[in-house]
């Protein structure tokens, strides 16, 4: 176990320590968290052929049964009144990798110190989600295997970020609008301190909407790039040819979302129908990137003949110009479904299908592995997936 392990490891147990000997004038903390196994069939296929070259080699296709933790985490929560109208509030968040196949055991989520007041709101300081996911209201396949929005493969998501204060509006009463502002401050002093605006419509009645624009928050850091294997026909090596990849976050990008709960708007509850619709438009900053354009299509319905709650579901995802590079584009469908046993006690099952022209190519250098995208018009993956999950929240 590395000191960063050590570290965390220390930080959770002193907590958890802590609300043994709590006094009775102070808050003790709400311990909660969730586990998610799952058992996956995945098929690969990368369209870029190897080369006799085993230095340049291509990554080859992959099928395997995987049994995988997704999104399982621990956490420590609570707060405090300092006065009447002002609360100290604090979380140590940390996931939890079950099966164990990861150096690092816990790694850091949501991770904060802040405060809450009647007037002004709620700020938090450390390690928080992006003011831009406040808004992700219609990712159905939110667990599993196709949780995927941000990977290489599909649009850029929001992200956490370290450094960073989030403030979140009151509740106002007659105005069901919520607001949220976030700071990022660049410690390295390269003049890139990021900052997040956001805004959520929702006002219980079957229809939300949500909005958000960040400058500098989000955008993943730009990965390498080398040509395919033989494709590399001019005198000027392969690594001659990479494009270093900016080290910092940079770029501007817009959000928008809109739900539609059939049921509700129509007051009709024999029509359980929710529909969803998300676009949004990345601007990297690095030259020669085209703006990275996605949106996405959901549909849930809930089914209403079985003795537990239930529902199936239909996600559709489409991308241009992945992560800004030309021509590089995605498409993806995910249809699945939940069995809530009890409210805490859910059974997934879920089957989907990725197109990208994305593809990988992983090599060591001085030690360590770093992954380049294969820079050739006829690389891209293929991807196919059907799981089965358990996930039991506490």
């Amino acid at each position: 176990m590395n000191k960063m392990n050590k570290k965390v490891c220390a930080s959770a147990v002193a907590l958890a320590m802590a609300t043994l000997v709590v006094s009775g004038a102070q808050a003790a903390p709400t311990i909660y968290g969730k586990a998610y196994m799952a058992v996956i069939h995945e098929d690969i296929d990368r369209k870029a052929t190897n080369h006799g070259d085993m230095s340049r080699r291509v990554e080859g296709d992959k099928n395997s049964l995987q049994i995988n933790s997704y999104g399982s985490r621990i956490g420590f929560k609570g707060s405090e009144p300092m006065t009447d109208n002002t609360d100290v509030i604090y979380q140590l968040e940390y996931r939890v990798n079950i099966d164990g196949d990861r150096d690092r055991t816990l790694s850091a989520r949501d991770t904060f110190l802040g405060f809450r007041n009647k007037t002004v709101g709620e700020f938090r300081f450390g390690r928080n989600k992006s003011s831009t996911d406040r808004i992700n209201n219609v990712v159905t396949a939110d667990s599993g295997y196709w949780d995927n929005l941000g990977s290489p493969h599909n649009m850029v998501n929001g992200t956490r970020l370290d450094n960073s204060v989030l403030w979140t509006s009151p509740k106002l009463e007659k105005i069901p609008l919520r607001f949220y502002g976030m700071y990022v401050a660049d410690e390295k002093d390269k003049g890139t301190d990021g900052w997040g605006v956001a805004a959520m419509f929702d006002q219980d009645k079957g229809f939300t909407a949500g909005l958000a624009y960040e400058d500098d928050l989000d955008l993943p850091n730009y990965r390498h790039f080398i040509l395919a294997p033989g494709q590399n026909t001019s005198a000027e090596s392969n690594d001659a040819r990479r494009t270093r990849r900016n080290s910092l976050n940079t770029g501007e990008m817009f959000r928008g979302t809109m739900t539609v709960d059939l049921a509700k708007v129509m007051n009709n509850p024999g029509l359980p129908l929710t529909l969803g619709a998300m676009y949004q438009q990345a601007d990297f900053d690095y030259a020669s990137s085209k703006k990275e354009k996605g949106y996405v299509l959901t549909a849930q319905w809930a089914l209403q003949n079985l003795s537990k709650p239930a529902n199936i579901y239909l996600q559709y995802n489409n991308t241009s110009n992945l992560r800004g590079l030309d021509g590089k584009d995605s498409d993806q469908i995910v249809v699945g479904g939940r069995y809530f046993y009890k409210p805490n006690m859910i059974f997934h099952g879920y089957a989907g299908y990725n197109d990208s022209d994305i593809q990988f190519e992983t090599r060591t250098e001085d030690g360590v592995a770093r992954e380049y995208v294969i820079r050739d018009r006829k690389a891209g993956t293929e991807t196919l997936a059907l799981g089965a999950a358990f996930e039991y929240k506490f």
